[in-house]
């Protein structure tokens, strides 16, 4: 039987199939076949590809793989050439499309109220191919004349380097884009882009911090909020626009904030003062309600913060924070249990010798005084008797309890490291007693003091928005409670007979301690040269608020100081404005009768003057 060497060549086999009788099996592909044509041949071997046999899948997944890998080195290659090749068109494509997605979309930043503090728009950038400008001093001239704050020499040296993209304004107006698009220059293009705003200029800028031009934080909440996986949710394709993120809800109250700024520039300008800051706490949550620092900056203008003279003195700078500090001495000498509110000590004389050191008082009674009094007089030798008592180690272990011997890590990036005597001896531990030779952050030093004043609960202050439930998740308790009521006592104390009278505005039950110290200038102690604090608490039978104020190099009024340079004839009467002025913002209700009983612990221990504070 005669069958066709083609389609014996190429028919598929059936295996099932009974071959006719005295016909031989017909082998699947024979060595050769003569007189066949080169066509022919090509055309069964690809035939032959497409059967349906086992036999032959592997060559078809073999043919598949070598497609797809000619397909992957093509792609590699064009990577390379990318990287190997600036001045390829096509990577200056590419590196321009990049270049439209390097701005980094940012969540709105916003008040405890929901007011706006930050947000982004929407805006262009200008940017040129140089390879593709012709005629660069004609380009130079004319961008120049639409965009004269461009420095002419260096977009001339930048059109002619050899690179295939470069920004030529960033951050353009509506106006400015259609003037630029009417000069009609080959090689010059506009890519969108995003501007950070602030549309409350100074309020709050060292608390929001600044962005750069690709609008990456670099300072403040903005850098906290890059440091949360801000820049890994862009990059990932998360974040297209600004609707996508939730707000970053701030604990700052916008209108709490621009009153206390307002004040410290009254303060500074009344005082001749070189600078000035203050504060507003939430003592029973930890949050900072307005914080402000002068000289300030706006953060639409950010190489304005560059200024060393405009840093956040009250988390970045650190001070020796004079008497305040001993509130810090008197709540460790009660928690102690080896002094009491009735405890006294002596006087008398009006000096402390210690070894060849002589500590004196400011204000000196030159008698015996009771504890409060120590308090209320200021007195430096009843305040170093106290920490005598308790010895270095304790001293320098309530301290570390209570913060001020490391660093304070809030939201912030930007915080300083407190300075600390290298070598701790008896003698450090007197100064430091009274507020002389530990150098802290104001806001560190406010922490500890919101603690006395709330019942003995360290919290680490926080610039986003809470609840009094997670503040005391977080909460550390480092006072009883019978302390912490005695020191409320000892302040109140203090704003009715004391240092602290400047700021005791009626019907809100104030107390606070002012705190005086030199500056320390080329290793010395200036007496001239003042640091001044005042830290006021209110109401104070149920504290919630703590205002503090500060200010470097105060000057004397003569007409209502006395020729007094101390903290309560400057930072005192800053504090008193303030606290009249938020507190009804900040739904502090005033007390036209003093409250019922306020200290009853106090009263039961028939504490010195009691029943000047007790409201009965």
């Amino acid at each position: 039987m005669t069958q066709d060497s083609d389609f014996q060549a190429h028919a598929p086999l059936d295996p099932d199939a009974v071959p006719e009788t005295g016909a031989q099996p017909v082998d699947d592909a024979p060595p050769s076949v003569p007189g066949r044509s080169l066509a022919a041949l090509l055309r069964g071997g690809v035939l032959a590809m497409f059967r349906l046999s086992v036999e032959r899948s592997a060559a078809r997944v073999g043919l598949v793989s070598l497609v797809f890998g000619a397909v992957f080195l093509t792609l590699m290659g064009r990577l390379a050439s990318f990287a190997l090749f600036p001045d390829d068109p096509v990577t200056a494509s590419a590196r321009r499309a990049e270049a439209g997605g390097t701005t980094q979309i940012r969540p709105d930043i916003i008040d405890r109220n929901g007011e706006i503090l930050a947000t982004d728009i929407r805006t262009v950038s200008v940017f040129a191919e140089p390879k593709n400008i012709y005629d660069k001093d004609e380009a130079v001239e004319l961008l120049t004349a639409v965009l004269p704050e461009i420095n002419a020499r260096d977009l001339r040296e930048k059109l002619s380097s050899k690179k295939g993209f470069v920004w030529v304004k960033r951050e353009i107006t509506p106006r400015q884009q259609v003037e630029v698009h009417r000069l009609g220059i080959p090689g010059v293009g506009f890519l969108p882009d995003h501007k950070r705003v602030y549309p409350n200029g100074t309020a709050a800028a060292h608390i929001l911090g600044v962005t750069n031009l690709d609008n990456v934080g670099i300072a403040g909440i903005e850098k906290y909020i890059d440091r949360q996986g801000l820049r890994d949710l862009t990059s990932l394709g998360f974040v297209e626009k600004s609707a996508d993120m939730a707000p970053v809800q701030l604990s700052i109250d916008l209108r709490a904030q621009h009153a206390v700024r307002d004040e410290l520039a009254w303060g500074m300008e009344h005082y001749r003062a070189k600078a000035a800051a203050g504060l507003i706490l939430d003592v029973t949550t930890g949050e900072v309600i307005a914080l402000a620092s002068l000289p300030d900056f706006d953060p639409n203008e950010p190489k304005d913060a560059l200024d060393p003279d405009r840093i956040n003195r009250m988390n970045v700078g650190v001070y020796e924070m004079g008497s305040t500090f001993k509130a810090m001495t008197l709540a460790m000498a009660l928690d102690s249990g080896k002094f009491n509110v009735n405890s006294t000590f002596d006087t008398r004389g009006g000096v402390l010798h210690w070894g060849r050191q002589k500590i004196h008082e400011y204000h000196g009674t030159n008698r015996v005084i009771t504890m409060p009094e120590v308090f209320t007089h200021s007195s430096n030798i009843g305040s170093a008797k106290m920490a005598l008592g308790i010895g270095v180690p304790g001293h320098k272990a309530f301290l570390k309890k209570m913060g001020l011997l490391d660093r304070l890590r809030t939201e912030l990036p930007e915080s300083a490291e407190p300075i600390i005597p290298p070598r701790w001896t008896e003698i450090n531990t007197i100064t430091i007693a009274f507020g002389h030779g530990l150098a802290v952050a104001p806001l560190q030093a406010s922490a500890a003091v919101a603690a006395i004043a709330n019942g003995g609960f360290l919290m680490t202050p926080t610039f986003l928005k809470r609840t009094e439930a997670e503040a005391r998740e977080k909460a550390t308790q480092v006072l009883s409670a019978q302390t912490s009521e005695a020191m409320r006592y000892i302040m109140r104390l203090n704003a009715t007979e004391g240092s602290a009278k400047k700021a005791a505005i009626p019907y809100y039950y104030v107390g606070g301690k002012t705190g005086t110290a030199e500056k320390v200038i080329r290793g010395r102690y200036v007496k001239n040269r003042l640091f001044t604090t005042f830290m006021a608490a209110a109401p104070m039978d149920k504290p919630k608020y703590l205002f503090v104020t500060i200010m470097d190099e105060p000057q004397a009024v003569a007409a209502e100081s006395g020729s007094y340079a101390t903290a309560a004839w400057n930072s005192g009467v800053v504090t008193g404005r303030v606290i009249a002025r938020v507190a009804p913002i900040l739904g502090l209700p005033p007390q036209f009768e003093p409250p019922a009983k306020p200290f009853p612990l106090m009263v039961k221990l028939g504490a010195y003057h009691v029943n000047q504070v007790d409201g009965r």
